[in-house]
């Protein structure tokens, strides 16, 4: 399975939850390609931001990516298009090219929360939000499962 998780600006959220997602992936022996990308132009080519790659290396998680912007041709490219908030979600599906690739659009949730944006944030912020992928990265671990 191909999936990409997609959040603004490609540099927090994203980027760690593509992480995220593929070390609970090994863990579980499930095989899957990940990829992340942002709805926006803002930091085209930037590595993830600081905070966001210090939490995850305290989690044990490499982050190795370069911001990009999502474009309606990589809903060929992906089986999942996992957006991190409401406001993705909606951009995502007003991208779509088709049917087939609105259906593709998932919301990364834990519980009935979104992934938090950290960016300007302080460093707790950046800890909490790995902890909500964390849980979150968790329940698509088992959708993914039985898929």
């Amino acid at each position: 399975m191909r999936i990409c998780f997609v959040c603004l600006g490609n540099i927090c959220r994203s980027p760690a939850a593509a992480a995220v997602f593929a070390h609970h992936a090994a863990a579980a022996g499930i095989e899957v390609t990940v990829d992340s990308a942002g709805t926006s132009r803002y930091h085209l080519g930037e590595a993830p931001h600081a905070h966001t790659v210090a939490e995850a290396h305290r989690r044990g998680i490499a982050i190795d990516h370069r911001a990009r912007q999502f474009t309606a041709t990589d809903f060929a490219c992906f089986d999942l298009v996992v957006a991190m908030d409401a406001a993705n979600h909606r951009d995502l599906l007003r991208l779509a090219p088709d049917t087939a690739s609105r259906a593709k659009v998932v919301m990364l949730r834990a519980g009935d929360q979104d992934v938090p944006d950290p960016w300007g944030l302080p460093p707790t912020a950046y800890r909490e939000m790995c902890d909500v992928l964390d849980e979150a990265c968790g329940s698509l671990i088992e959708h993914v499962a039985t898929s």
